[in-house]
């Protein structure tokens, strides 16, 4: 990890060194997608960072499943193929990033092993204090309804609050979202990738990426309020 590509690159505890207020605001959408319902989220949520005024890079995290696993479910194996072309996530991804807005299914009520794998990479970024003004929301899509899509969003934001990191959801700050019903973040039911995502989850997730690099642009502008006073 290059220092450039840091936020900040201070010990912790220390004060921060945070990016001119010319520079973009970098919005990086990090997901994980089996059968193709996250990938779909992951678009969304995409579109909405970017009518925030995001600059964005979408990655997809590294498959970890066996080749022979994988092309024992169909729909699985033809959705690696349709994305291979899609960047890996890296660190610099992570490090560059003032927004990181992170997509899953639901594991069991948690995220993704390929997904926790890669946050398993984090450690050098938190202990340079990388997280602490950086801004994160989630979506997720499950096989079932109720199929732990809160739990797994809540896994996300409980990693969030360690890694100090600024947790923006989307609540129900617009009348889509009661009909979504979901206050945490963007979530679609499946059927095991039967199922795309509907309207109302794409709006949702759209929600997502707009609302969290709304906040983040405004905090952005109070704290170069703040060292202009």
């Amino acid at each position: 990890m290059r220092d450039e590509d840091l936020r900040r690159t201070t010990v912790l505890g220390s004060a921060p060194t945070t990016r001119r207020r010319d520079d973009p605001l970098k919005v990086a959408v990090i997901y994980y997608s089996a059968t193709g319902s996250v990938h779909a989220l992951a678009q969304s949520v995409a579109d909405g960072a970017r009518a925030a005024g995001g600059s964005v890079r979408t990655v997809r995290v590294a498959e970890t499943v066996p080749r022979e696993v994988i092309e024992r479910n169909p729909l699985w194996a033809r959705h690696r193929d349709a994305t291979e072309r899609i960047p890996v996530a890296t660190l610099d991804d992570v490090g560059a990033a003032d927004v990181i807005l992170l997509g899953t299914p639901t594991r069991f009520g948690h995220v993704s092993s390929q997904l926790q794998a890669f946050i398993d990479t984090w450690g050098e970024l938190w202990g340079a204090n990388a997280f602490a003004e950086k801004v994160f929301a989630a979506f997720t899509s499950s096989a079932t309804a109720h199929g732990g899509q809160e739990t797994t969003l809540m896994s996300i934001y409980t990693m969030v609050c360690h890694l100090g990191g600024i947790i923006v959801p989307p609540g129900y700050t617009e009348p889509s979202q009661i009909e979504a019903g979901n206050p945490y973040g963007a979530a679609s039911v499946s059927r095991n990738g039967e199922l795309p995502p509907t309207d109302i989850d794409l709006r949702a997730a759209e929600l997502v990426g707009r609302r969290a690099t709304r906040i983040a642009g405004d905090l952005r502008a109070g704290r170069a309020l703040r060292r202009d006073s």
